[in-house]
């Protein structure tokens, strides 16, 4: 198991006391990885440690005030890619099928793919296919590791850690059209409402360029099934 991929999926996962628990653990886990910097693994440090000692409750709105309240941090991978089309459902059906074949049966309401949920399966993975798949999303980590800096967020350099994990440099234009979506204030409950009404929002650079490996699985993810979704698992401390 990839050590590093489980543990980003841990801090990235909805905080509870068991992850309170397990936070010194996870941070040696962080700060020992000579892949990342040693900027990098220390810019983690104050999100380990607050995920470690700040109040529950605390952190709980802090989390869902971010990931949970604004499409624009969403999560959920596919929301950058396929807004609410139909083509999302269809591509998180694959996903699932994926995960099967690879032998890996996530257990948690999270949808397939929430980024703690694909973590846990890369931690499964060769590292190499985890750098490609990383790689492929590298304008999104970038886009959320920007926003979370400007809100002066912790949870930034996680984002930075993820870029850096996957080798390569993010496609400035990618990341700028990312970038363009307008932020709503998460306390601003009748503008979110409008942002969710919208129709169908298409990010990033064209599925068809990238890692061949990775335009292999973007493609598999697309194709009709005709089976339906399980509800996907999510990532729980061992």
């Amino acid at each position: 198991m990839d050590r590093t991929f489980k543990a980003i999926s841990l801090v990235l996962s909805y905080p509870t006391r068991e992850l309170q628990q397990a936070m010194p653990e996870i941070g040696a886990v962080l700060a020992s990885d000579s892949r990342l910097t040693a900027a990098a693994r220390r810019d983690l440090r104050p999100l380990v440690e607050a995920l470690g000692t700040q109040d529950i409750y605390d952190l709980e709105e802090q989390y869902v005030l971010l990931f949970d309240r604004s499409r624009t941090l969403s999560l959920n991978l596919f929301e950058h890619v396929h807004g609410e089309s139909r083509d999302r459902g269809q591509a998180m059906v694959s996903l699932v099928e994926m995960y099967r074949e690879a032998g890996f049966d996530p257990v948690s309401s999270e949808l397939p793919d929430h980024l703690p949920v694909l973590l846990e399966f890369l931690s499964t993975r060769p590292y190499a296919e985890g750098q490609d798949t990383l790689a492929d999303a590298a304008h999104i980590l970038e886009a959320l590791s920007e926003r979370l800096a400007r809100r002066d967020s912790p949870y930034a350099a996680v984002f930075a850690a993820l870029l850096q994990l996957s080798g390569v440099k993010a496609d400035k234009e990618a990341v700028a059209e990312l970038l363009e979506q307008p932020e709503v204030d998460p306390n601003d409950l009748e503008a979110l409402d409008e942002i969710w009404e919208e129709s169908e929002v298409r990010f990033g650079p064209d599925p068809n360029a990238g890692c061949p490996q990775v335009r292999d699985m973007l493609a598999r993810m697309d194709e009709p099934k005709s089976d339906t979704a399980a509800r996907a698992p999510g990532v729980a401390a061992e």
